[in-house]
């Protein structure tokens, strides 16, 4: 026989006649007609008065009886140290506000521009035909027999396809990833520094760069206490570094970037890190984002060579991100891969260092961010570690297919005499043409901007400048409960719906005030943008003078 007290979990189709509360018992009736008949009067009785005299919270899931296993209490603690502001509460709040628009809520403005982060085709770019020729193929492989596909796509595509079990990108993959795109990876590899030989077996595919540095940071972190691993970050920084570093509950260890120098990276400032962060912690991982994100600054040589010294002198495992590859616009800059410098400086340094080295499908030209595909690069790595490292990537079976499909298209691109190579070449230039002319723009509006101050985008796709903001914004601020260019940024958000995302959200020098807004929407639409910010910029300080 059931026995129903006020604990008791019942059927959803009961549960429902109670969920508005005591309102809903005069559909008691035809509810309990559906329940079993070894229902008593007297336990229905029981049970009716004692919902009737639940109070309302016990109603709505509080109160006595069985407490919910996961609360905020009961949490992994480490969690609520993790902070993304490139998703954080303003980009919450300009998911809201369009939706508000769709709704017919009057704004000062018909449409949110989601400046705030490095999505390349959300802001209308086009995609490459030839990565979308090769990955439709793999999709549906009867596009073989498609007449109106180049043969050189059809080649690439069935070589991957072969590649995969099956001959179906359905299959899992080794956890590695698939041989045949390591290969071409390395062959990528290889071709962009010069001849330096690459091996297929230290690359590893990942679901974009970001999991294979979450993977890397959570093999490397270890210790607790004054032993626990201090990881090394420029500020500012990407905050999937702080993100991570917070869930690990290892120790963030801030190196500050020259502003005044284009966002140089300064081995004094390495050094003084370094040394205050020995007295209470174990500092041996040292990041550098290169070209930077969200600075936009593309480091030389000299600066490259002097951090690997750096490394090497001071026992520092090395991790270099350089998604943004691709991306450098600015005349006299160059790319130099930490890998190819590392070689360049002798046995004595690539025998030794320990470097991994990452890159993505997501930035560059190709954009192709929803695909999630990236790969890294391991150097010197200790085979035991190898092992594990292996083990880690095990565990979450394969990388996406489609991604690693994406990445074998991008490191094996068409090449000279090929039919597709010209139409490739052609759309491949027009979006980093674009992308520089819009760069240019930007720091031309910006450093005419009174109380701004921006440093040329070198590379990469973002802004990062600084503002001057009124005394009496920051107090505002203060009693609001933000940082200074929270307020400001939210602030353009309600009135302009301008999304960006405030600099205290990547670290800055205390007391300095930025935001990074992306270079991604089309020129005429940004040049919309900059000339709003520079009014709605003028109109704030005005207001808090």
């Amino acid at each position: 026989m059931l026995t129903l007290t006020p604990c008791t979990v019942l059927p959803s189709s009961l549960l429902a006649a109670f969920t508005p509360g005591r309102a809903a018992l005069g559909a008691l009736g035809s509810v309990l007609t559906s329940l079993s008949d070894s229902l008593t009067r007297r336990d229905l009785s029981t049970w009716r008065s004692g919902v009737e005299n639940m109070s309302t919270e016990q109603l709505n899931g509080g109160g006595p009886g069985p407490q919910k296993v996961l609360t905020l209490e009961s949490m992994n603690q480490q969690v609520k140290k993790v902070e993304y502001a490139v998703r954080g509460p303003i980009v919450m709040r300009a998911m809201e506000i369009e939706k508000e628009l769709q709704q017919g809520v009057e704004k000062p403005f018909t449409e949110v521009i989601k400046a705030n982060i490095g999505d390349a085709h959300a802001m209308g770019q086009k995609p490459i035909t030839f990565i979308r020729q090769v990955l439709a193929i793999c999709t549906f492989p009867n596009l073989l027999c498609d007449h109106t596909v180049p043969e050189d796509a059809k080649t690439r595509a069935q070589k991957l396809l072969d590649g995969c079990g099956g001959k179906s990108l359905g299959a899992y993959t080794a956890s590695q990833g698939l041989e045949v795109v390591r290969k071409h990876v390395a062959r990528y590899i290889e071709t962009r520094d010069g001849g330096i030989p690459s091996d297929p077996d230290n690359i590893f595919l990942a679901t974009g760069a970001s999991d294979a540095i979450l993977t890397m940071l959570k093999i490397l972190v270890a210790g607790e206490g004054e032993s626990r691993t201090g990881v090394m970050i420029p500020i500012p920084q990407y905050p999937l570094y702080s993100a991570a570093i917070a869930d690990l509950d290892a120790v963030q260890v801030n190196y500050y970037l020259d502003e005044e120098n284009f966002w140089a990276l300064n081995i004094e400032e390495l050094r003084r890190a370094l040394t205050e962060a020995r007295t209470h912690c174990n500092p041996k991982v040292l990041c550098a984002i290169n070209p930077g994100n969200p600075t936009g600054q593309v480091q030389t040589k000299q600066v490259i060579e002097d951090v690997i010294r750096f490394a090497f002198e001071e026992g520092l495992f090395l991790l270099a991100d350089e998604v943004y590859q691709e991306n450098v616009y600015a005349a006299g800059c160059e790319f130099h891969s930490f890998k190819k410098v590392l070689f360049e400086m002798g046995p004595e340094y690539y025998d030794n260092l320990e470097l991994v080295s990452f890159h993505s499908v997501s930035k560059g030209y190709m954009g192709e961010c929803g695909y999630r595909g990236g790969y890294m690069e391991v150097i010197n790595l200790d085979p035991g570690v190898r092992r594990e490292l292996i083990k880690l990537f095990s565990v979450r079976l394969c990388p996406p297919v489609a991604g690693q499909v994406v990445l074998g298209v991008i490191t094996n691109p068409p090449e000279s005499g090929e039919p597709s190579y010209e139409r490739f070449t052609r759309e491949k230039n027009a979006v980093l043409d674009s992308l520089a002319e819009r760069a240019r723009l930007i720091e031309d509006i910006f450093c005419n901007i009174p109380g701004f101050r921006c440093n040329p985008v070198q590379g990469a796709m973002y802004s990062f400048p600084r503002i001057d903001l009124p005394p009496k914004a920051i107090e505002a601020a203060q009693e609001a409960g933000q940082a200074p260019d929270m307020f400001f940024c939210l602030q353009l958000l309600e009135q302009t719906g301008i999304c960006v995302v405030p600099g205290s959200g990547f670290g800055q020098i205390e007391g300095t005030h930025h935001f990074r807004m992306t270079i991604l929407p089309k020129y005429e639409k940004l040049n919309i943008l900059l000339n709003k910010l520079k009014s709605f910029y003028q109109d704030f300080v005005e207001q808090y003078s």
